[in-house]
């Protein structure tokens, strides 16, 4: 028996019997920690602020507990769930309607077609933690066609991609050069069914369009990845012994002067704005 139910009502206990009619067991190495406070899916979903006209892009889905909210206010929800068995419980618990979409499969294998092709789509995500920075390369890399990103991902992992300086990482200027992130609100893990080991953030993500040409793209992210190679040591030393910047230290020293760096300044130090200054600079 199939077994239908509101999250309005929704309680741990009927989520348990649906897993066990299924013969379904949560995987930690999957991340699958599913939401079952209602309060908690209207929040998530206000912060989308929906309308009949929006395209969602839905990644692990789960249970399904943001896609029945989703498919009420949104004009059309595409669901991609990579556990079979999660699958069946979504199409016989929710049911593909006019507006939703239930695909089998892992975001690392493609994107659907109809999200290929739209523009101006929303991605709701509650990411499992050991695939958030694949999946954000993924979706910065379709930054041109999506309008928002609302995330549910490690609490830790939101402070590193909202930081400043002087705590500045790869994650944070990958995710700034193409984006403005944005923590909304925390998630108590007793919100979540099994419980996490850690706290979880909701992070709001716009894309922006980086005046920057393709070339001063590839130079900034050769930056970055050379000065952030030896965190302890001054940014200057590290970018000398770059095979790629093909600059001597005395020549760096004089660009440093010239956008107002201190040769003591390290790779965490700088804003999203200086290191871009920086490439231009060095690109001249």
């Amino acid at each position: 028996m199939v077994l239908f139910f509101s999250y309005s009502f929704v309680k741990i206990k009927e989520i348990k019997k649906i897993c066990r009619e299924y013969n379904f067991t949560p995987l930690r190495r999957r991340g699958q920690n599913f939401l079952i406070n209602p309060s908690v899916v209207r929040r998530v979903i206000k912060e989308a602020k929906l309308t009949k006209e929006d395209l969602i892009l839905e990644v692990g889905p789960g249970l399904g507990a943001l896609t029945e909210e989703l498919v009420q206010q949104a004009g059309k929800v595409i669901a991609i769930e990579i556990d079979s068995c999660l699958v069946k419980i979504l199409k016989d618990k929710i049911k593909e309607k006019g507006n939703l979409e239930i695909i089998k499969a892992s975001i690392f294998d493609d994107l659907p077609k109809q999200i290929k092709l739209a523009d101006n789509y929303k991605v709701i995500a509650n990411l499992p933690f050991n695939i958030t920075g694949k999946a954000l390369r993924i979706f910065l890399e379709e930054r041109e066609k999506i309008k928002l990103m609302i995330l549910i991902v490690q609490r830790e992992v939101a402070e590193r991609i909202v930081a400043q300086p002087p705590q500045m990482s790869l994650l944070s200027l990958a995710v700034q050069f193409y984006a403005h992130p944005e923590i909304i609100f925390d998630i108590h893990q007793s919100n979540f069914w099994p419980q996490p080991q850690v706290q979880s953030t909701v992070i709001k993500i716009i894309p922006n369009q980086q005046k920057i040409s393709p070339e001063q793209e590839a130079i900034f992210f050769q930056i970055i990845k050379k000065g952030f190679s030896s965190k302890r040591k001054y940014l200057l030393n590290n970018l000398s012994k770059s095979v790629i910047i093909k600059k001597k230290k005395d020549e760096l020293l004089d660009i440093f002067k010239e956008i107002d760096l201190s040769p003591q300044v390290r790779a965490q130090e700088l804003s999203i704005g200086k290191w871009l200054e920086l490439t231009r600079a060095l690109e001249r």
